[in-house]
């Protein structure tokens, strides 16, 4: 039975991790990720007990809100989850969390006290230089239909990707004025992400370039894996679409950052499960200085400024009009767009390492 199945997972996932961090050499903390924090909280606090350590959570969201998107959130499994967070997660030295949204609710409702730390892009998160977009369009080109020249090159024998040429005369690389708009999106295909949504106004602007909209071609990347990818690509191999041209690739670790520093516009599609943790996609497109176009959810605004770096929207009506807005009169007309990069080139904030000193080592020097 189901209910037993994951009674057993979890006494046997508990033995495991228990042997190993007890094999460990002594820690000073022990920082845990939640979720997943069953058995995981219980666990590591064992552990600390045992080693004389101090237990630090990391609260990025709550497992039981996770579980209760496939369950409900009235199932047992889901409020006993409920009730482990709330409780076995008190038992932890100090407590970081995500937003001031979710250090509130932890207050309130959970008796934690946490400090918020916001997730910010590595260093690895920056624009890419024209030259090294080129020779990433070139690398995904080999296997990606979508990042191929639509035309044969002027100059036999030149490189050329859907994105860029090479000039014959300098030898520089360039970005046509008649390229395709290159739009990103990456998921883990889980059911907080409802990528109807973009198909639909992938749709409508489709209906508008026919409707003689000067609007340019895209080409819509969507990166990730996950169980709901196949069901997905059913959808997208049934539309009907001349000027839209999509893409599920699974990237290299590498060409992740790379591809998001030469995107033109991302969209975000992650609904919060509880409504109190944000998308770490748009924390590294951010990174990149790209524009991010992102679903409503409550404490979104704490990352998203809409109108200042990016837009809000609620549905896939709103989304179409988004993507009408920016792109209209691509790549000539400097508009919302351009202006969004502008702003978030300015914003300079800080990386994840800087962050980290300035928020959680005073904790370790308190302790100290």
């Amino acid at each position: 039975p189901k209910l037993l199945q994951y009674v057993v997972k979890v006494l046997v996932q508990a033995v495991q991790l228990l042997y190993t961090m007890l094999r460990m050499e002594q820690p000073s903390y022990i920082l845990l990720q939640n979720p997943p924090g069953l058995p995981a909280i219980a666990v590591a606090w064992l552990a600390c007990v045992f080693w004389g350590s101090k237990l630090i959570i990391d609260w990025h969201n709550y497992g039981h809100t996770l579980m209760g998107l496939r369950h409900g959130r009235s199932h047992p499994l889901v409020q006993m989850a409920k009730w482990y967070e709330k409780h076995v997660g008190r038992l932890a030295d100090y407590n970081l969390c995500v937003t001031n949204a979710m250090r509130e609710d932890l207050r309130v409702n959970y008796g934690i006290r946490a400090v918020t730390l916001y997730d910010k892009p590595a260093s690895c998160f920056k624009e890419t230089p024209l030259e090294s977009q080129h020779l990433l369009f070139l690398k995904l080109a080999k296997d990606y239909e979508v990042f191929r020249p639509c035309t044969e090159p002027v100059c036999p024998g030149a490189e050329g990707s859907a994105f860029t040429q090479v000039d014959q005369k300098t030898g520089r690389v360039l970005k046509p004025g008649g390229r395709p708009a290159l739009l990103i999106s990456s998921t883990s295909w889980t059911d907080d992400e409802d990528f109807s949504v973009l198909l639909k106004a992938l749709e409508a602007y489709e209906q508008d370039i026919e409707a003689g909209v000067e609007l340019p071609s895209l080409v819509c990347v969507i990166t990730g894996k996950g169980p709901l990818k196949d069901y997905y690509n059913g959808l997208i191999h049934k539309l009907d679409l001349k000027h839209i041209r999509i893409c599920t690739p699974w990237l290299e670790a590498e060409d992740y950052p790379l591809l998001l520093g030469s995107a033109d516009l991302g969209v975000c599609l992650h609904k919060s499960s509880s409504g109190l943790d944000l998308p770490m996609k748009v924390v590294d497109m951010f990174g990149c200085c790209l524009p991010v176009c992102a679903i409503y959810f409550e404490c979104l605004h704490e990352l998203v400024k809409h109108n200042e770096n990016g837009l809000i929207f609620q549905d896939w009506n709103e989304l179409a009009e988004q993507l009408k807005m920016l792109f209209l009169g691509f790549p000539t007309r400097q508009g919302k767009l351009h202006s969004f990069r502008e702003n978030l080139r300015a914003s300079k904030e800080l990386r994840w390492d800087e962050s980290w000193d300035q928020t959680v080592l005073p904790l370790f020097e308190q302790n100290e």
